[in-house]
């Protein structure tokens, strides 16, 4: 039997192949392999589980070979698999029948009872283990749902050691994953709206609260609808951060192909729940302003992941974007244009998928009051310039809506149930007519599927003089415009889609201090 283990490193992570020698000298356990501290300590874990759970510990002196050598292992992941290591070394040395010849994949932490943990990682685990062709794996019953969601794995859920050791000649007792069918795993409340899935509505993020702020939650709906990224800036208490924060109530459940990417970060992040399997709602990340550069972009020994890899195909939410750190928001431009971020530790490398989605909310001056009827600024002008200019234009040239928001006392409202009509005509064309977001098309793309007539060309050129909009400005209301068509069912852009669409570009306020 190959028993296989898994070392996490970033999104990646390596698998590690454990071998156990018996041989004469006094009883001792050696582990070689550059084994950190918690590995060497499963030595007195794993020689108490194994006799706590009814087997004899080997009298001979055991040698743990952990391969490669020259790979750092870490975490207490590596109990059970050195434990059914021993255990099956010491199975082969008293027996002279054949044993099958196959590889597992093995994880868990054991308690000194025997009794099994959870560890994180086990979904990324189970997937590099499915590539190298090892489709089986014993892990402990917290972890065997997310095991199960790698297609094609066969899963063992073990609550201690005497079971998993039982099951390790045993193929017929592991249960094969779950069916790539794109409406299994939903999550409990889900519905079908026009074809598409979203999640169970909760009452305090539906957006029938938010009231008359109808250009706003318009604006919303349009990201919601392309995964446009968005500015909202207003006075404190107008109610941009309020409304925002309801803007995962219609976004739909992620597809399967999507889950797989966002459930596996959020293993190796230990982020998921026990019991957890596949993650089909959206990640709504929301760091405060405090958050450090390594914090947002991910990073540490082992590369673990940050914010915006946590946000991958979901939210990432800035609220009071100005107030967090230059380096940080400066951060954030090249991963909104290639929707991934390399970390480098120690001469090893780790590509993180972050294909995010950006929110940010800001006042329009660090008191909050510039340009608000009947309050009064205190901020100097070059305060105000100072305040903006800590986004950079690069930054803002990436956000194809941006919003001011003003406070309101009367108007009417929507629900997110109706917001989602639209939303569900527009992801579905998208869907069906390149399989991914409008604002992920390539310069291609929008030749092919964003063609204007006579008069909408020359308007979007008259306003691109006049506004001196940048190539990658021009690319964006042409992708906003394609968004708006589809949420009307519309198969052309029009002439007021695109006005809809620039107007969103270039609404007047504290922000055309950087729309050169």
């Amino acid at each position: 039997m190959n028993i296989f283990s898994y070392s996490p490193f970033g999104y990646e992570g390596s698998l590690v192949t454990v071998e156990v020698d018996l041989r004469r000298g006094i009883p001792a356990v050696d582990i070689v392999g550059l084994a950190d501290g918690a590995v060497k300590e499963s030595r007195e874990r794993m020689r108490s589980a194994i006799r706590n759970s009814g087997f004899e510990f080997p009298l001979e002196r055991v040698l743990i070979s952990l391969s490669p050598a020259d790979l750092k292992k870490e975490g207490a992941g590596f109990d059970l698999p050195l434990a059914l290591a021993v255990l099956d070394a010491q199975k082969r040395s008293d027996s002279t029948e054949d044993f099958p010849d196959s590889s597992v994949l093995v994880m868990g932490e054991l308690e000194l009872s025997g009794q099994l943990r959870a560890v994180r990682g086990v979904h990324g685990a189970a997937a590099t283990a499915m590539a190298a062709g090892i489709n089986m794996c014993i892990v402990s019953s917290a972890n065997a749902d997310e095991a199960r969601e790698v297609p094609g794995m066969k899963v063992f859920a073990a609550d201690n050691l005497r079971d998993a050791f039982e099951a390790l000649y045993r193929e017929e007792l592991f249960v094969k994953g779950s069916t790539s069918d794109e409406t299994s795993q939903l999550p409990e409340g889900a519905v079908n709206v026009g074809g598409v899935y979203f999640p169970k509505i909760e009452r305090e993020k539906d957006f029938i609260d938010i009231i008359g702020q109808g250009r706003l939650v318009r604006a919303l709906q349009i990201a919601a609808a392309g995964g446009h990224n968005l500015i909202a800036y207003g006075p404190p208490g107008c109610g941009k951060t309020l409304a925002i924060q309801r803007f995962s109530s219609i976004l739909p459940l992620l597809t399967l192909q999507e889950a797989q990417s966002v459930t596996r970060i959020h293993s190796l992040a230990g982020l998921l729940a026990p019991h957890m399997s596949l993650m089909r709602i959206s990640p709504f990340r929301m760091p405060h302003q405090s958050a450090s550069l390594e914090g947002m972009c991910g990073g540490g020994i082992n590369c673990r992941p940050g914010e915006i890899s946590l946000a991958h195909n979901g939210i990432l939410f800035l609220d009071e974007a100005a107030e967090f750190r230059s380096a940080s928001l400066q951060m954030l431009r090249v991963p909104l244009e290639s929707g991934s971020i390399t970390l480098s530790r120690a001469g090893r490398t780790t590509v993180y998928p972050a294909r995010f989605q950006l929110l940010m909310a800001a006042n329009p001056c660090p008191c909050g009051n510039y340009g608000v009827p009947g309050r009064l600024c205190l901020c100097s002008a070059r305060s105000v310039e100072m305040y903006w200019k800590k986004f950079s234009g690069p930054l803002l040239d990436r956000v194809d809506i941006r919003i001011p928001v003003v406070s309101q006392e009367e108007g009417e409202s929507v629900s997110s149930e109706e917001l989602r009509k639209k939303i569900a005509v527009a992801v579905l064309a998208q869907r069906t007519r390149q399989g991914k977001k409008n604002v992920h098309l390539s310069p291609q793309e929008i030749l092919d599927f964003c063609p204007l007539d006579a008069a909408s060309s020359a308007f979007l050129e008259g306003e691109s003089n006049r506004r001196d909009f940048s190539q990658r400005a021009v690319s964006g209301c042409l992708k906003l415009a394609r968004t708006i068509a589809d949420l009307e069912g519309e198969k052309d852009i029009k002439l007021e889609h695109l006005k809809e669409a620039v107007s969103f570009r270039q609404d007047s306020g504290p922000l055309t201090v950087l729309e050169m």
